[in-house]
């Protein structure tokens, strides 16, 4: 589309005398687009009316907003399920014109991590609809530090033995343990101290060493420090729980490594890559930790 200017000088040419071809020659137009202009005898630049696929959707997408909290990618999830056929650009830039969505989130701080350096865990409370009840849930999360891939489940309740039940089903999902498990100052691992004074109980301790990783806890009050985890419940409440019910427990986790499958092979603008593919690095890295302690295990 021509600019305003462009429509301006090519109507003060023609007032001028030039020609329609030396109008389009010193401009660097073509002759159609100089004949428009002086046609609609107007440097103003004309409105653009065109439908939106999404309008006709709009009463569903305020509901789905809603009942999907925000979220837009569940939303489009769960119109296309009901036959809409709009895409997910024609969507977000709907929402954009009308002042519908989230406003963007601020990132608060940043910390560097080398390939199998360190997994965070943590765990949150959320709700879940199970077997037609609204039920409170544990979420254990686990993240790899240098890759981001994310894995969760969801517990009634989360004690020690649920700890190590999670940890060991995060360390089989990711093909091996990190160096170093980043924690905050939980009783379910804490004997006493926080942060670096932290001292793990025994039996966490063992754990530990069986799968080759030491505990570490954050200092109270650095949140940044733990932020690889504590993103992700954010957007594990805003994406996985939005808008999904589940049969029983089985399959809320059913669901929940499937979904965990999905986002770690889908490219991530701020990390510029696929999860899945920077974790070949990791695997290499855990799996030199692995034999190490093998090799030192049998001296």
């Amino acid at each position: 589309m021509l600019s305003q200017n462009q429509r301006t000088t090519i109507l003060e040419l023609h007032n001028q005398g030039v020609s329609k071809r030396e109008i389009a020659r010193t401009l660097g137009l073509s002759r159609l687009s100089v004949r428009k202009v002086l046609k609609s005898n107007s440097s103003t630049l004309p409105v653009l009316v065109r439908p939106e696929k999404a309008e006709a959707y709009r009463i569903q997408i305020l509901e789905l907003l809603a009942l999907c909290k925000g979220n837009l990618v569940r939303v489009h999830e769960e119109l296309a399920g009901r036959g809409a056929e709009v895409s997910y650009p024609a969507l977000t830039a709907f929402c954009r014109r009308h002042g519908i969505g989230q406003e963007p989130k601020v990132a608060s701080g940043h910390y560097s991590f080398d390939p199998g350096e360190e997994i965070q865990h943590d765990t949150s409370p959320h709700e879940a609809e199970i077997a037609g009840k609204k039920r409170l849930v544990q979420t254990a999360s686990a993240v790899l530090c240098y890759s981001r891939m994310l894995f969760f489940q969801c517990y009634p309740r989360f004690q020690r033995f649920d700890c190590k039940v999670f940890l060991t089903e995060a360390l089989r999902y990711f093909g091996g343990s990190a160096g170093r498990v980043m924690i905050d100052n939980t009783h379910v691992v804490v004997l006493r101290g926080t942060g670096a004074a932290m001292i793990p109980v025994p039996e966490m301790e063992a754990f530990a060493e069986r799968f080759g990783f030491r505990f570490a806890a954050h200092e109270r009050g650095d949140a940044n420090r733990s932020a690889r985890v504590e993103r992700n419940f954010d957007f594990i409440e805003n994406n996985f729980f939005a808008g999904r019910t589940f049969s029983s427990w089985e399959d809320l986790n059913a669901q929940a490594r499937d979904w965990c499958g999905r986002v770690n092979s889908t490219y991530k603008k701020f990390i510029r890559a696929v999860p899945r593919e920077l974790f070949a690095i990791d695997s290499v890295r855990s799996e030199e930790r692995r034999v190490g302690k093998e090799c030192r295990s049998r001296w």
